[in-house]
């Protein structure tokens, strides 16, 4: 039994983010830019773009065109 208890121990230590990679965070703003009918840009907006959102948390962009 107690082996089952370290066996669990190590797949939750395996199954936590690493401080700084926000893998997670950015797919849900990909995603949630997509259902929003957005992309994302890596630089900025094309001048007839406007911005949205975001897709990552170093700054890039989620853009759609201007209505």
């Amino acid at each position: 039994i107690r082996l089952y208890y370290l066996l669990f121990a190590l797949l939750f230590l395996f199954l936590l983010p690493v401080p700084g990679n926000g893998s997670i965070i950015s797919g849900l703003q990909k995603y949630y830019c997509k259902i929003r009918s957005g992309q994302c840009a890596l630089i900025g907006c094309l001048p007839k773009e406007e911005q949205i959102g975001r897709c990552s948390l170093r700054g890039r962009k989620c853009c759609r065109k201007k209505k």
